[in-house]
């Protein structure tokens, strides 16, 4: 149950795009960089939708932003044969940071600081054993319950349903979506840490 699995397809959606942006000189390392910024501008909108829930549908448009520009930037690389290490790293590390605001910005507007901290440690732990199984030269791991893909969906789907509706049975939305990335989080990266265990030993 991934998004990830979704990636020839959305390859083939972004070829208009990657044209677009090599007639306008755009680099992948720029398009990274913008990507960080919408998330930047979503964490905000999420904030101040914890007492304005309208802003949840600005952030929702940022939220998709971010990861379509998330995709172009590999893609753009690809074409243009400048995919690299330092381009790997730059965006690894802004997508980090991205899921870092994304999620702080949630938890601050409602007030649920413990449960963001929750949320925040179990993206990241999904993330990092994404990754340290290509550390211990295995392929990069993008499977389990919650890739980063399914989080963004996620993540835009309920700041639209909360601009709307805000809670459902007493629950507020945004809180019950930082619990299922809890949750579901750390379940990811146990899950990522024993496919890497097993195809080690």
């Amino acid at each position: 149950m991934t998004l990830d699995q979704l990636r020839p397809i959305a390859d083939r959606a972004l070829r208009p795009f990657v044209s677009a942006s090599m007639r306008v000189g755009l680099t992948p390392d720029a398009v990274s960089v913008v990507a960080f910024l919408l998330a930047v501008g979503a964490s905000g909108t999420f904030y101040v939708g914890g007492e304005t829930p309208a802003w949840y549908l600005v952030g929702a448009v940022f939220v998709f932003l971010n990861g379509w520009l998330d995709l172009l930037d590999g893609a753009l690389a690809r074409e243009l044969g400048t995919d690299s290490k330092a381009g790997d790293l730059l965006d690894h590390v802004l997508d980090r940071y991205a899921d870092i605001v994304l999620i702080v910005g949630f938890a601050a507007g409602v007030g649920r600081y413990a449960l963001g901290l929750a949320a925040v440690t179990g993206v990241l732990m999904t993330s990092y054993l994404g990754t340290q199984a290509q550390a211990v030269d295995l392929d990069r791991v993008y499977g389990g319950l919650l890739g980063r893909a399914d989080r963004l969906a996620l993540m835009g789907a309920t700041a639209a349903l909360a601009a709307l509706v805000g809670s459902v049975g007493g629950y507020s939305l945004v809180a019950v979506l930082l619990g299922v990335f809890a949750v579901v989080g750390h379940l990811t990266a146990l899950q990522r840490f024993y496919y890497a265990w097993r195809a080690l030993a």
